[in-house]
């Protein structure tokens, strides 16, 4: 993926927030050598893997296959596996039309995907099968808004704007906007991005970037390589 695409990606994304009235934290502006020259004071979202996350998953088509995130805030696996601190997260998403974020679950993290505004969502759903693999002919039950819900194997939940579901490990699942661009709210337990998504197909998480123009911002993805 191009840097200068990731700068469009950005702009983009900072007009649709703004838009829906949503305010991003004031790291979110910072540039690489601001960024580098609050290293001491900004450690913990580095560790914690805060901020700008842009994803194509590797396979180069970000419009067809593609994903925005913000990670507002990430807590701390120790204080989830102690069982109180900060052991929750909160993210935002913008889901283009008909732009696919493939069938995954989770290690340990789970989740509510909130529709925040736009279009509706689409979110297909698969089960589980006894060791937690991907079963096409498994399905299962989420809660909606609290509400219990059954799914069938590969049926698409519709979330309207303010609807959300709670998907927990286990539960297989792909979204896109569907007749229109998403924003979407992730409010979750604390996670790794590196190590607990499992996906369906045999891709990556992250992007490798063609550094074909300065990064307007640092991904979560440059922290190593430039800080």
């Amino acid at each position: 993926m191009k840097r200068s695409r990731v700068n469009e990606i950005m702009a983009e994304a900072e007009e649709m927030i703004q838009e829906f009235g949503f305010r991003l934290p004031p790291f979110a502006w910072w540039s690489p050598a601001e960024f580098k020259a609050r290293l001491p004071q900004a450690q913990r979202i580095v560790e914690a893997a805060m901020g700008w996350d842009i994803t194509d998953y590797g396979q180069g088509d970000f419009d067809r296959l593609g994903l925005f995130l913000f990670t507002l805030r990430n807590g701390d696996l120790r204080d989830l596996q102690a069982g109180h601190g900060m052991a929750y997260a909160e993210k935002l998403l913008i889901s283009r039309r008909d732009q696919i974020s493939p069938m995954h679950t989770h290690v340990i993290k789970a989740e509510d995907i909130i529709n925040r505004g736009g279009a509706m969502l689409a979110i297909e759903l698969y089960g589980s099968d006894a060791e937690g693999n991907f079963c096409e002919s498994a399905g299962g039950q989420v809660m909606c808004d609290g509400v219990p819900r059954r799914f069938e194997p590969g049926e698409v939940l519709m979330l309207r704007p303010g609807e959300s579901v709670t998907l927990r490990p286990g539960d297989w699942h792909a979204f896109w906007g569907e007749g229109g661009d998403v924003l979407i709210g992730e409010v979750s337990t604390v996670n790794d991005d590196k190590t607990d998504n499992i996906f369906r197909e045999d891709i990556g998480r992250f992007s490798e970037i063609e550094e074909d123009e300065a990064p307007r911002h640092l991904l979560v993805s440059d922290y190593d390589k430039f800080l």
